[in-house]
């Protein structure tokens, strides 16, 4: 192992349960009728930080669903396009949400970041790509925090997602405060990496939360 790591046994975690797919498509549609489309989509924005089903994953489970009579589906006839199937939340489905959810408490959260993976070895690369990384990322939070702070979820009512919403700016201060005062001296960053990443051209805009 190499020096300086930690060499004590981990102490026992509460593992907790994770959230499926079919929850996750419950839980969308416990806020309003869509289609399976529509359920992706909302997980293509700042919500994929928190879960990213796929399509492959969200239809078998709406059809499952379906089949357990925790949604009901009506299929809407579209001229020269697929029938379009609309999802909604049945009384059992919404009784079922809440028991699940409350079955243990949520699992550990999980940090796959490729930045912080090259940041580890940080010592072996040059002080002008450690900067120009570090200013990339630092640009990341910052547009993200401008969506998230121009879409507060408070006006639909949404307790849940307000403290979602609360949650995800807090993250994203900490993270910017975290990187600015660790950041190298100005001047070492590319110009690349000091623009907004929003005027990239190659960076799509995020949807709300």
């Amino acid at each position: 192992m190499p020096s300086g790591w930690a060499c004590r046994e981990a102490e026992p975690l509460s593992l907790g349960t994770s959230v499926n797919v079919a929850t996750l498509c419950l839980g969308i549609l416990a806020l309003g009728d869509a289609t399976g489309y529509e359920i992706k989509k909302r997980f293509d924005g700042p919500l994929k930080r928190i879960q990213q089903p796929s399509f492959g994953s969200i239809y078998p489970a709406l059809s499952q669903l379906t089949k357990d009579g925790l949604v009901s589906c009506t299929v809407h006839a579209q001229e020269k396009k697929p029938e379009k199937k609309v999802y909604r939340i049945t009384p059992a489905g919404r009784a079922h949400l809440k028991t699940v959810l409350q079955e243990s408490l949520p699992a550990p959260d999980r940090i796959h970041s490729d930045f912080l993976a090259t940041m580890l070895f940080s010592d072996m690369l040059s002080p002008t790509f450690v900067a120009a990384a570090i200013e990339d990322r630092i640009a990341f939070y910052r547009d993200l925090l401008s969506h998230l702070e121009c879409d507060h979820p408070s006006a639909v009512n949404q307790s849940g997602r307000d403290f979602v919403h609360g949650y995800a700016v807090a993250v994203c201060r900490a993270a910017i405060a975290y990187l600015e005062s660790h950041s190298l001296p100005a001047g070492m960053a590319t110009t690349t990496a000091s623009a907004p990443r929003s005027e990239r051209a190659d960076q799509p805009k995020e949807s709300r939360l």
